[in-house]
């Protein structure tokens, strides 16, 4: 089981599939489904937003006694995600140092074909089954929101895509606000006359200096992320971009905070005699699943299977099991163990890999 989900693990990475170019990695991908069986099609999703690819969404008839459900992952990577060169030290995979490795998530699709392969090779029918990869989860979880849930044969599934450890269950997660906006001042010359200006730096400063921002509470967090702006060293700054954002496990806290951040920099605006173009919007809602809820009790079944103590945990990151929740399906988002994501320095330990693979074919199991 090890070497062969190794094997899968880094052929998958070594396919670039940045956010908005996954084609090459998902037709990889659809002829090894098709060689499993799977009736396998791919949405328009893409088309929405300017990718080159669009949701694979594969299908393994089984029993009709049996309900249906479908393991998800997302096939993009971030960036720098091109060309990767992994490089194997003590049973942990790194890349070579200048880009990203990729685990985030194929570590969690190699976990899931390779369960579903070894299951069959064992004689077991893992049908009836959907497999729903994702597209452009890593550029605001685009390709789950242009997910048609209607034509999907299942209402429940499993999403293998956290960095939290093997066995933590994530059955909460928050929702995101988008801020963004162009702060307007008056442009003067800093050394003659920088009292007929206006700065719009002044207007962040004063709009920071009254917002609530980092960790709110033990629900909700906000940040400013980017500022750009200014023209030379000589001019009164005037004018600034920025953007920012904020999260909360809690749909009214969410929008409580995302409006005060607007008004902030409003009346920060208003007060030094300037003005502010904004723009407000809630991306993704937060999402909760019941403890007794059907899915959580076949994971945690089949993680004892494997001696793994099941635990429920929230989580401050965005997933697809935001946009699947809203859309009436009952999702979870599984650990498994990604580490150092999004960085040069990402690794993945070839046992945890072998770990998952071996809790895919156990949570498969439990249905026949």
């Amino acid at each position: 089981m090890k070497e062969r989900v190794k094997k899968r693990f880094l052929e998958y990475i070594q396919i670039n599939s940045e956010t908005r170019h996954e084609r090459e990695f998902a037709a990889y991908v659809t002829k090894e489904l098709e060689g499993l069986g799977f009736q396998v099609r791919q949405d328009d999703a893409g088309s929405s937003f300017g990718g080159n690819c669009g949701n694979l969404i594969a299908y393994l008839p089984g029993e009709d006694s049996i309900e249906t459900i479908f393991l998800s992952g997302h096939m993009d990577t971030v960036s720098p995600g091109n060309d990767i060169e992994p490089i194997e030290k003590d049973g942990v995979i790194y890349s070579k140092g200048d880009t990203i490795l990729g685990g985030d998530d194929k570590a969690g699709l190699a976990a899931i074909v390779t369960g579903i392969e070894l299951l069959m090779e064992e004689g077991f029918k893992p049908g009836p089954l959907e497999l729903v990869f994702t597209v452009a989860e890593e550029g605001g979880l685009l390709g789950s929101a242009y997910l048609d849930v209607d034509q999907l044969k299942s209402k429940r599934g499993f999403i293998l895509d956290s960095s939290r450890n093997i066995g933590e269950i994530i059955n909460r997660g928050p929702g995101q606000a988008h801020i963004k906006g162009k702060l307007i001042g008056r442009a003067a010359h800093a050394g003659v006359c920088p009292e007929e200006g206006i700065s719009a730096l002044s207007i962040m400063a004063r709009a920071v200096e009254r917002m609530n921002l980092s960790r709110i509470d033990d629900e909700t967090t906000a940040n400013i992320g980017r500022i750009s702006g200014g023209q030379a060293t000589n001019v009164v700054m005037p004018e600034l971009d920025f953007a920012a954002e904020a999260r909360s496990l809690n749909l009214d806290k969410l929008q409580g905070q995302m409006n005060h951040m607007l008004e902030t920099f409003r009346e920060a605006a208003e007060n030094l005699g300037g003005q502010a173009e904004l723009e407000g919007k809630v991306i993704y809602s937060p999402f909760y699943v019941d403890p007794d809820a059907q899915v959580i009790q076949m994971a945690t079944e089949a993680y004892e299977v494997l001696g793994i103590q099941a635990s429920l945990t929230s989580t401050g990151g965005g997933s697809d099991a935001n946009r699947l929740n809203a859309k009436g399906l009952e999702v979870i988002n599984l650990g498994i163990h990604e580490q150092k994501a999004h960085t040069v320095k990402e690794a993945y330990a070839v046992e945890d890999l072998a770990t998952m693979t071996a809790f895919v074919k156990e949570l498969l199991k439990k249905r026949q």
